[in-house]
């Protein structure tokens, strides 16, 4: 009897296993494509991967780094979407794409990322490279450093642009981390999901930008990202779009042509926006409730997670019932946004399904003798403390 359940045992298992290896071969997409996936924004959930780890050139993808230090640079007031740049000879004598700037040329930043967001300008990006770091020998060295902030595994950059060289190269693993990243910057998608646009009109050196990603104007929810070709690392593209309250970034690498590429993006897509759906495990709330500070400049503080409160899930599958605990540390003053106060545990049908650090929704400083004088006098007036 025993070697009969152990065997009805081995068959459920193998069974299971089987069943989940048929499922995952019947996923066919991006079939001609050296390297794919297809991740969930907000929670970087992985809907279907094919080789993407594999080293590849990356092509005109790379601005996407580049796009992300420049809109970094300019939230931290490094430079502002208005400053003038001064085009220099190393950045006009670009080749491939390029939005034919000339030395000496003056133009806003706002313009040349227009021109690199839009037009994929390598002229374009060498100027802001050079505007944001100096010359562009550190602004590659900004690009490697924040690569492994990232935690990027099979990247390295060796220019801004994504012409081919021999060291230069990355995975579509990669480029959808830094597509998440990117996503981030609301002000990036304003100028990646534009079809078309000029540059310098009212004058005889008008020119016509058209994006790169076609998808922008034939993809219903498409706003992004980049697109990228080059002999070594044939077509490629990073797309994005964001339909009933969940972003997909689609990547594929190595493809033969344009039409391929977009055709396999779009399947890609449709795959993702037919299958899956994004659960808000807290129901939008901002904040998981005040706590006391102890010694705070303030008495309380809202806490909030560290990340989206967010599972993907197919659409088939049922919705459970959601809760979670708090499990909070001693909050003691100075306490600033971002610092590690606790963990949320969530689960569905009591089993955990996500794991996220709390931390304060403001900082809270450390309450000086006037501030603890006042607080206790209150105290006392509506009867809080304990006058032992």
């Amino acid at each position: 009897m025993k070697k009969i359940l152990v065997i009805l045992f081995l068959f459920l298992i193998l069974s299971v296993s089987f069943d989940k290896v048929l499922a995952e071969e019947s996923i066919k997409l991006a079939e001609n494509a050296k390297s794919a996936i297809l991740i969930e924004a907000s929670t970087g959930k992985i809907l279907f991967e094919k080789n993407a780890d594999e080293k590849l050139h990356p092509a005109s993808m790379t601005k996407m780094m580049s796009m992300l230090l420049i809109i970094e640079a300019i939230e931290n007031g490094v430079i502002s979407w208005d400053q003038i740049v001064t085009v220099s000879e190393n950045a006009s004598k670009m080749g491939g794409s390029q939005i034919l700037l000339e030395t000496g040329e003056k133009m806003s930043v706002r313009d040349l990322f227009k021109g690199v967001a839009i037009a994929s300008g390598n002229d374009a990006v060498v100027a802001l490279a050079e505007t944001v770091a100096g010359n562009v020998s550190n602004f590659v060295s900004m690009m490697n450093k924040r690569a492994s902030e990232l935690g990027l595994k099979n990247t390295h950059f060796k220019n801004p642009h994504g012409l081919d060289d021999a060291d230069h190269y990355s995975s579509s693993r990669d480029m959808s981390l830094i597509a998440r990243e990117l996503v981030k910057h609301e002000d990036v998608l304003k100028y990646t999901k534009v079809y078309e646009d000029y540059l310098r009109e009212n004058t005889d050196r008008k020119i016509w930008l058209v994006n790169t990603n076609r998808l922008v104007r034939f993809y219903d929810g498409v706003d992004g990202l980049k697109t990228g070709f080059t002999d070594d690392a044939g077509y490629c593209m990073t797309a994005t779009a964001s339909k009933d309250g969940m972003r997909i970034i689609a990547v594929v690498m190595g493809e033969e042509t344009s039409k391929i590429r977009n055709q396999e993006v779009s399947e890609m897509l449709d795959y993702a926006f037919a299958q899956y759906k994004v659960i808000n495990l807290l129901e939008n709330k901002n904040s998981l409730g005040k706590y006391r500070v102890e010694n705070g400049k303030e008495e309380y503080v809202q806490i909030v997670p560290k990340g989206e409160a967010a599972i993907v899930k197919k659409k088939s599958e049922k919705d459970g019932h959601v809760s979670y605990d708090i499990k909070l540390g001693a909050l003691r003053a100075p306490l600033k946004v971002g610092d590690n106060i606790g963990t949320l545990v969530i689960k569905e049908d009591n089993n955990v399904v996500k794991t996220l650090k709390l931390t304060v929704q403001k900082d809270v400083g450390k309450a000086n003798y006037g501030n603890l004088l006042l607080r206790n006098i209150k105290d006392m007036i509506i009867g809080n403390m304990s006058l032992n």
